[in-house]
């Protein structure tokens, strides 16, 4: 018997802990080289968060959730304003739909000087608080409209006034930045509480296992997503398997994440290494 798998809406008005991971578009022309690469990702997913070109050039991420889509894998397709200014973002927008993508992830994207191809043009003619509220007038049918929240900004009043505004422009859920600060996003999920904001939206939180030491200092230089403690490098670098350890360390900040109130469920990042992705779910008993 044929079971058929319930729309990403439908799961987060269900009220049941969710979980999404993360899928990179290989740089591939070969439909093939997609289904492989989320083959390696458990069937039991309510979604696969395909991602919008954000480090590297990769294939589309509109085509590749068509492919997942074929397969009978949810997909929801991440959207980046850095690249396209308003009416390749609609007209992308209802692609989606006609794929039969389950959700549309709203994102600025980091700026491109700090990608493979900086000599590129940002667009930015909308920002993605702005394309929430497009997506949003456009109704489109069981398609989850998704933003992506930062737990380290501050100052704090600041960072859930722009919650409350991606909340007020559409957005079902949001995908936090990645956690490698229990505490510190537990302190931000009180707040969260405290204006009733967890109430109003699905908060996801990401984690991300690091697959090297290298990888772990270049986000404490850059501190992409807020403050990175230096003894999680020192920790990567004096690792006999760093991939391993990164693996572990996503783990154990899941496992202490998933029980903080507020907190709907987990998204395991990946960063183009699906493979950690699929082994920090079993490690931390996720799915």
């Amino acid at each position: 018997m044929t079971t058929t798998k319930i729309s990403f809406s439908q799961a987060l008005a269900s009220g049941r802990p969710i979980l999404t991971a993360e899928c990179t578009p290989p740089h591939s022309g070969d439909p093939e080289a997609v289904k492989k690469l989320a083959a390696v990702l458990p069937a039991s997913l309510d979604a696969l968060v395909v991602a919008d070109n954000p480090d590297e050039i990769s294939g589309s991420a509109l085509a590749c959730a068509a492919v997942l889509a074929g397969e009978g894998r949810p997909a929801i397709v991440t959207m980046v304003t850095r690249d396209r200014n308003r009416i390749a973002l609609e007209s992308g927008a209802l692609g989606a739909a006609v794929v039969g993508a389950t959700g549309i992830l709203c994102i600025s994207g980091n700026h491109q000087s700090l990608g493979v191809c900086p000599e590129a043009a940002g667009v930015m003619d909308i920002d993605s608080t702005q394309f929430e509220q497009m997506v949003k007038a456009l109704e489109l049918t069981d398609v989850a409209l998704g933003a992506v929240a930062h737990p380290h900004m501050l100052p704090l009043e600041l960072n859930l006034l722009r919650l409350k505004k991606k909340i007020d422009a559409g957005a079902q859920f949001v995908l936090t930045q990645p956690v490698f600060d229990v505490a510190a996003f537990g302190a931000w999920m009180e707040a969260v509480r405290a204006a009733g904001l967890d109430k109003r939206v699905a908060v996801i939180a990401s984690v991300l296992p690091l697959p090297s030491a290298a990888q772990a200092a270049i986000l404490r230089q850059r501190r992409t997503y807020g403050p990175f403690d230096e003894a999680l490098v020192a920790r990567m670098a004096a690792a006999a398997d760093p991939g391993k350890e990164g693996v572990a360390m996503a783990a154990s900040a899941a496992s202490q994440i998933k029980s903080v109130a507020g907190v709907r469920g987990i998204h395991v990042l990946c960063g183009g290494h699906e493979e950690l992705a699929a082994s920090v779910m079993q490690a931390a008993g996720l799915g």
